[in-house]
C-alpha cells in the first residue's frame, strides 16, 4: 500500500510540473499598451513571486525543524519542496521572458522562452556562463531578486533534500 502510495504521489508531482512546465509555454505574455493591464500583470508576478518564495521556505524550514519524519511524511516533503523549487525555477524564467520582450535590450541574448529558462536555470545554480546576461537596469533587478533567492531559498532546500536523502538512503 505504502508503495502504491508513493507511486501515485510521484506521478501527481511529475504530472505538476509537467503542466507548469506546458503553463511556462502558453502564458500569453506580448507586450500591452494598456498601463492599468501592464500594472497589473506586473504585480500579479511579483505576487507569484512571493507565493513561490513563501511556499518553497515553509517546505524547507518543515524540514529543517521536522524530527525523524515518517517515510511517507517525508516523501511528501520532499516531492512537494522539489514541486515548489520547480515553480520558482519557471516563475523567474517567466519573469526573465516578459522583461525581454517587453523591453529589448534590457537581456543580451535572451529572445525566447528556451533562452530564459535556460538563464534562469544558470542564474539560480549559480554557473552563470555569460552568453545570456542582464544590460539594463530592469533585467538587472530581477537578477539580483533571482540571486537573493538563490542562495537563501534554492540553496536551502535542495540541501535538504540532498541530506534528507542521504540520511534515507543510509537507515535502508
Amino acid at each position: 500500500m505504502a508503495d502504491a502510495t508513493l507511486r501515485r504521489m510521484r506521478r501527481r508531482a511529475v504530472a505538476g510540473c509537467a503542466l507548469m512546465l506546458v503553463g511556462y509555454f502558453l502564458v500569453p505574455v506580448e507586450a500591452d499598451p494598456n498601463g492599468l493591464r501592464l500594472a497589473l500583470r506586473s504585480i500579479g508576478t511579483l505576487v507569484l513571486v512571493a507565493v513561490v518564495a513563501f511556499l518553497v521556505t515553509g517546505q524547507v524550514r518543515r524540514q529543517l525543524t521536522r524530527d525523524q519524519p515518517t517515510g511517507r511524511e517525508e516523501d511528501r516533503a520532499l516531492t512537494r519542496l522539489a514541486v515548489a523549487l520547480i515553480a520558482g525555477l519557471l516563475v523567474f524564467a517567466l519573469a526573465d521572458y516578459v522583461v525581454a520582450n517587453t523591453r529589448p535590450g534590457e537581456f543580451v541574448g535572451l529572445r525566447t522562452r528556451v533562452d530564459a529558462l535556460y538563464f534562469a536555470l544558470a542564474t539560480l545554480t549559480t554557473i552563470g556562463y555569460g552568453d545570456v546576461h542582464a544590460h539594463g537596469q530592469i533585467a538587472r533587478v530581477a537578477v539580483c531578486a533571482q540571486m537573493v533567492f538563490s542562495i537563501g531559498v534554492v540553496a536551502t532546500g535542495a540541501s535538504v533534500v540532498v541530506r534528507q536523502m542521504t540520511q534515507r538512503s543510509g537507515r535502508r
